[in-house]
């Protein structure tokens, strides 16, 4: 059956904590969401702000292939005839071919929130619909706090449902408002509902119980055909439902048709595009699209993984258009170190024994607090190392920074002497910072030799404190990302000391670009 996708990361989305998008970012987002697939794309509340206003301004020059841009508002004020309800106006002159409204479903809040009678309620929603339908809209009309209306007064609960539906609602969209209604009781509640009701029904579950993806599935299992929610479950409180996790199960667990199965390969992409113009990270373990999703990381489970993936792996990766992934640390068996070195020792050339010794000090390291998971220039590293014994390029015989305060102007000075090639060299550098400070001069003493080096730049910089009991005592563990214009790595170190760390992680890094040169035999 094809169930039909409606995405309000532009609107129900926005209203999330740390959610903020600015007009270009919303029509960036709708295009990409129209390449998925997406059938209705809601893109705000032209009635509300001046962000969503200018959206649907600038939206009217945007060409979309598949999705229908949806503009969202409410019924018409109690005390305005709707022809001259200025919500209603801002709707109809967004100009969008679908309208999105909502409605009071639960008397409480008719009586409570809008002071007005149970019936002027229902001709709020028969007026609104109607006048949409006759000015040739597409109308999903959303019954707001549907679930809990329906628990304390199912009669009037379905009463403005069918106001709606009367008046020539295209779908009518049952919501999970407060997010708290039970899996089973939705489900029976929208089995109640589609056997009084043809045309379409559909669902708009929020999160705050967890359970936002598993309403959303049992509602369309019970009949909805019309499914809301935001890529990446952005939303209100804790959210909406996670459209991506909805599309994946229904097209590969329920054999339900939304985006296809070609479509349902760019599914991981948009949902990282939309996190990175939301300035957000998708948590690693989110299903379907996180990093974490087809990662293995304990040494039986990859042993399984290299036979057959399916072993460890629900679906493949490749279907929602992410990748397996193998992770190294001191969980890993021999098998990880194998799995991994098809891409750094693709010949085969470390023995059982330097594969061993390898592990050893992989195991090491992550009891010493390195993160090789994070850090896959270390892995890296080690395995160059372990390829090519002995050879280092440069020995580090020394390093200070110092930092000198003077009234309101600090400097930072490194002084590094080093081992490298045809003899000793040294150098004194001043930087914006101690890590800055160190990273010039170790520069300047090797690029004389390497001058390959120059091209490795800084891109990221993270601290974190591991055993935070010990106070300003504390290890610290320091992740940095670099690139070299083609490609980018991290790499880790861990002390007591901040600009310890620091240096080992950026040591680490110049030593692997000289890994690589050589293995390319470029010097």
């Amino acid at each position: 059956m094809r169930i039909q996708t409606f995405d309000t990361t532009l609107r129900d989305g926005t209203q999330g904590e740390s959610v903020s998008f600015s007009v270009d970012d919303k029509i960036l987002i709708a295009r990409k969401l129209d390449e998925l697939g997406i059938d209705y794309i809601e893109g705000g509340w032209p009635g509300s702000n001046p962000r969503d206003r200018e959206f649907f301004a600038r939206a009217k020059d945007l060409k979309l292939s598949h999705a229908k841009l949806t503009a969202f508002g409410s019924t018409r004020f109690a005390k305005n005839p709707v022809q001259e309800d200025r919500n209603v106006r801002e709707l109809l002159e967004a100009e969008t071919p679908v309208i999105s409204i909502f409605g009071k479903s639960w008397d409480f809040h008719v009586i409570r929130a809008l002071g007005i009678t149970l019936d002027e309620n229902l001709a709020l929603i028969s007026e609104t619909v109607a006048y949409l339908k006759e000015h040739g809209r597409e109308v999903v009309y959303d019954a707001e706090h549907f679930f809990d209306g329906y628990t304390h007064n199912r009669d009037y609960a379905l009463r403005t449902l069918e106001a709606a539906h009367k008046a020539g609602a295209d779908v009518l969209c049952l919501c999970d408002t407060n997010g708290g209604m039970a899996t089973s009781k939705l489900a029976a509640i929208v089995a109640d509902v589609r056997s009084k009701f043809d045309g379409v029904i559909g669902i708009h579950a929020h999160n705050d119980c967890d359970v936002a993806v598993a309403n959303s599935l049992a509602a369309v299992e019970n009949g909805a055909t019309h499914v809301q929610g935001c890529l990446n479950g952005y939303g209100e409180r804790c959210g909406n439902a996670n459209l991506a996790s909805v599309i994946a199960n229904l097209e590969l667990k329920a054999s339900q048709q939304t985006i296809g199965a070609e479509k349902l390969q760019l599914l991981t992409s948009t949902a990282r595009y939309i996190a990175e113009l939301a300035n957000l990270q998708i948590p690693r373990g989110t299903a379907f699209v996180g990093q974490s999703a087809f990662a293995h990381k304990g040494g039986i489970h990859v042993s399984a993984v290299m036979k057959d993936s399916s072993t460890y792996e629900h679906i493949k990766p490749e279907l929602v258009g992410n990748h397996q992934r193998v992770l190294v640390s001191d969980l890993a068996g021999r098998s990880n170190i194998v799995y991994k070195l098809t891409r750094y020792d693709p010949q085969g050339l470390l023995n059982e024994d330097s594969r061993r010794k390898l592990l050893e000090r992989i195991k090491d390291a992550e009891f010493a607090g390195y993160d090789l998971e994070a850090a896959d220039g270390n892995f890296e590293l080690f395995v160059l190392e372990a390829l090519h014994p002995g050879k280092t390029f440069f020995d580090v015989e020394s390093y200070e920074a110092v930092i000198r305060a003077e009234g309101a102007n600090t400097t930072h000075t490194a002084n590094v002497r080093v081992k490298a090639g045809d003899g000793q060299h040294s150098a004194t550098a001043t930087g914006n910072g101690p890590v800055n400070a160190l990273d010039l001069c170790l520069r300047k003493c090797i690029s004389e030799l390497y001058p390959q080096i120059g091209d490795v730049r800084l891109t990221d910089y993270k601290v974190r404190v591991l055993d935070s009991g010990k106070g300003t005592a504390a290890k610290v563990r320091v992740l940095v990302e670099w690139s070299d214009g083609t490609r980018s790595w991290s790499t880790v170190g861990v002390s007591e000391d901040v600009i310890e760390a620091s240096w080992d992680a950026l040591v680490s890094a110049l030593r692997l670009e000289l890994m690589r040169i050589a293995a390319n035999g470029q010097r």
